[in-house]
């Protein structure tokens, strides 16, 4: 495929429950924010379970393992594990945020409609107020650290713009 000058999306339509994506990595499309986050196997079954946020103890907790998994998947040369550990990061940041200004986790107000699941937005829902939980502000503090963290790393981001290079996306 030849190279548009514009990053490639997330790509959703593949058959995600049959690839393996540490032995076809080139399959593999960062995509934006925390796109994929949950289906690109093997590394959701390998970090899924430690990502927790109900409290800060537990954030700090569940962070520190996810950030050790990240520089275990830099260590191995594995990119597409290393950019699963650090979306992992930033989404117990963003779950963290959601909890934090509305302690039941709904931002809107409603059912999202039937044609519109599965896509984020308020798809002319009314935001509800703000109902703030100091508690899991907190823990969204933590998460947020160790994903600037991962970010920022030099290896995972020198390793990102090789994997951009080669796979021309």
């Amino acid at each position: 495929m030849a190279p548009t000058g514009k990053k490639e999306s997330f790509n959703y339509g593949l058959d995600f429950k049959s690839i393996d994506f540490r032995q076809q990595p080139e399959l593999y499309r960062v995509g934006k924010g925390e796109q994929g986050v949950l289906l690109v196997e093997p590394y959701k079954s390998e970090i899924l379970p430690y990502w927790r946020f109900k409290t800060p103890e537990v954030a700090r907790e569940s962070s520190e393992k996810i950030y050790t998994l990240f520089l275990e998947y830099l260590q191995q040369d594995d990119f597409v594990g290393a950019d699963m550990a650090r979306k992992f990061l930033q989404m117990g940041y963003t779950r963290s945020r959601r909890y934090a200004n509305h302690r039941s986790g709904q931002k809107y107000k409603g059912a999202v409609p039937d044609d519109k699941k599965g896509q984020s937005g308020a798809h002319g829902r009314p935001q509800l107020p703000l109902d703030p939980d100091p508690v899991k502000a907190a823990s969204a503090a933590i998460f947020k650290e160790k994903w600037e963290q991962a970010r920022q790393h030099e290896k995972y981001k020198s390793m990102k713009a090789a994997f951009e290079a080669t796979y021309k996306v």
